[in-house]
Order: structure tokens, then C-alpha cells, then sequence
């Protein structure tokens, strides 16, 4: 029974893990159609905010859920005016400028940090279970996870800013001939998505440990994540989240993590050749 309670709460944090880093993503590429491949990088530009904030006598929690996002929602809205705005409409273009930006915030944080491992401790310590033990804080991450989607969910379909969104990225045009900025709610919307790509990274940070090639290991996962979930942005990414999540943990349970990694994208490319236009393209099409 023991055991039951605590592969169950390690399921959750798989699936938890997996929405922290794909959220932001599905919002940049869900809603706005930009393949952004230093969304990786913008995981570990999270995660170094993080860190030097609290090891600048930061209180922790504010590093992580405050200083991360916003300085990370600042690069974003700064690239998302300087380079991705004049690249909308040419994904191949904005492809390759993404993938030159996550190389040049790879080379300039090795040269800041160097190429270690940084990271600070996780809080809250852990509990028993049995004669198992285990983070509170990881169990915490997914309380958070969940609150994340809940409030996305609640912006985009409750308050103006998420209709102004939702209708700009549906038809620019005809938001702007009603009087709204399209280039505006792009960097706004940009920027939410790295905003919160950064507290992923800065959430994750007391558990990984963070280094300038960090996001290589995120940055697939949130991908297969994103495009698995479909059409349908949060209830993509959760439903997405949970298969992969759970697959991934049971095969590491019952093998290596090497093979649980196998084990998600073998999921991925099984879904999708059932399901091509992924999760939400077949069941919930009218979930946001």
C-alpha cells in the first residue's frame, strides 16, 4: 500500500514536471504559432535568476515566483520586439533566429556562470510515507501545476486581456480595425509565455540543479508535450502531460530512466499516429 501511495505521488510529479515546462510553450506555440527553440534556454535563464537572486540574500520562494518570471518575461517581451516580431508568418526564419538565440544565451551564461552545475536547496524538507521518503516540495509542485492551468483557463476565458488574445491571434485584422494593437498583444501575449516558461525554470531549480546546457533536456519534452496535447492549449497540455507523465514514471519504476525517457516518445509517436492532429484534435474540441 506504501507503495502504491508513493508511486502515485511520483506519477504526479511526472505529470506536473511536464506542465511547468510546457505551459509557457503552449502558449507561445499554441496560441501564437512560433516555433521558439530557446524555450529551453528560457527554462534555464529561469532557473539562474532563481539562484543568484537567493544567493544574493533573496527570500527563496520570492526568487522563484517572482524574480524568475518577471526577469525572464522581460527577455522575452525584448526578443519578441527585436527579433520575432518582423519574423511572424515565416516559420522556417523564426525557427532558425530562435535556435541563434538559444545559442547565444547558452555561450553568454557559460561565460558569466561557466559550464557547472548551480542550483540551491529545495525548501520545505519531506515526509514519510510508510517506510518511504519524500519531498514536500516536490508534492507542492504539483498543487502549483495545477493552479497554473487553472489560472490560465480563468485569464483566457474570463477577462479582457485573454479575449483580446484569443481574438488577435484568431484574425489580427479585424482586432485591429476594432481599435486593438496586434504587435502589442503579440509581445504581451510573447511574454506571459516566457514569463512563465521562467518560473518553471526557477520551480525546477532546487530539484535538477541548473547549467547553461540545461534546456536541451527540457526543451523536446515540452514540444512532444505541446504538440501531442493539439489544438486545445490547456486541456491539450494537461491531458498530454498526464499520459506522458504516467508512461514515463512507470517505466522508470520498473526499469531505468533511461528507458522511461524511451518510453515517452515512444508514446508520443504511437499517439500520433492514432491521433495526428494529437489528443484535443480528436476528444474536447471545443476546450480551450
Amino acid at each position: 500500500m506504501d507503495l502504491a501511495a508513493v508511486l502515485s505521488l511520483e506519477i504526479l510529479n511526472g505529470i506536473a514536471t511536464l506542465v511547468l515546462i510546457s505551459v509557457g510553450l503552449a502558449i507561445v506555440f499554441g496560441m501564437m504559432r512560433v516555433i521558439n527553440l530557446a524555450h529551453g534556454e528560457f527554462l534555464m535563464l529561469g532557473g539562474y535568476a532563481a539562484i543568484v537572486a537567493t544567493n544574493h540574500g533573496v527570500n527563496i520562494w520570492v526568487a522563484m515566483l517572482i524574480v524568475a518570471p518577471v526577469v525572464v518575461g522581460i527577455i522575452g517581451v525584448i526578443a519578441e520586439r527585436l527579433i520575432i516580431r518582423v519574423l511572424y508568418g515565416r516559420m522556417i526564419d523564426t525557427l532558425l533566429a530562435t535556435w541563434g538565440l538559444s545559442l547565444f544565451f547558452i555561450g553568454l551564461v557559460t561565460t558569466v556562470f561557466g559550464n557547472t552545475v548551480a542550483g540551491i536547496g529545495a525548501p520545505l524538507g519531506g515526509f514519510a510515507v510508510g517506510r518511504y521518503s519524500l519531498s514536500l516540495y516536490r508534492l507542492l509542485l504539483v498543487g502549483i501545476a495545477a493552479a497554473i492551468l487553472v489560472a490560465i483557463y480563468v485569464a483566457l476565458r474570463t477577462t479582457r486581456l485573454g479575449l483580446l488574445a484569443r481574438g488577435t491571434m484568431e484574425n489580427p485584422n479585424m482586432a485591429a480595425a476594432l481599435g486593438v494593437s496586434p504587435p502589442r498583444v503579440y509581445a504581451i501575449t510573447f511574454g506571459v509565455g516566457a514569463a512563465l516558461t521562467g518560473l518553471a525554470g526557477g520551480l525546477l531549480a532546487p530539484i535538477s540543479g541548473v547549467l547553461p546546457t540545461v534546456g536541451a533536456a527540457y526543451v523536446a519534452k515540452a514540444f512532444i508535450t505541446v504538440i501531442s496535447g493539439g489544438t486545445a492549449i490547456m486541456a491539450g497540455t494537461a491531458s498530454a502531460a498526464s499520459v506522458f507523465g504516467t508512461v514515463n514514471q512507470l517505466l522508470t519504476y520498473l526499469t531505468t530512466p533511461v528507458i522511461g525517457e524511451a518510453g515517452l516518445l515512444a508514446a508520443a509517436i504511437l499517439l500520433l499516429r492514432v491521433l495526428p492532429h494529437g489528443i484535443t484534435g480528436k476528444l474536447f474540441r471545443s476546450s480551450l
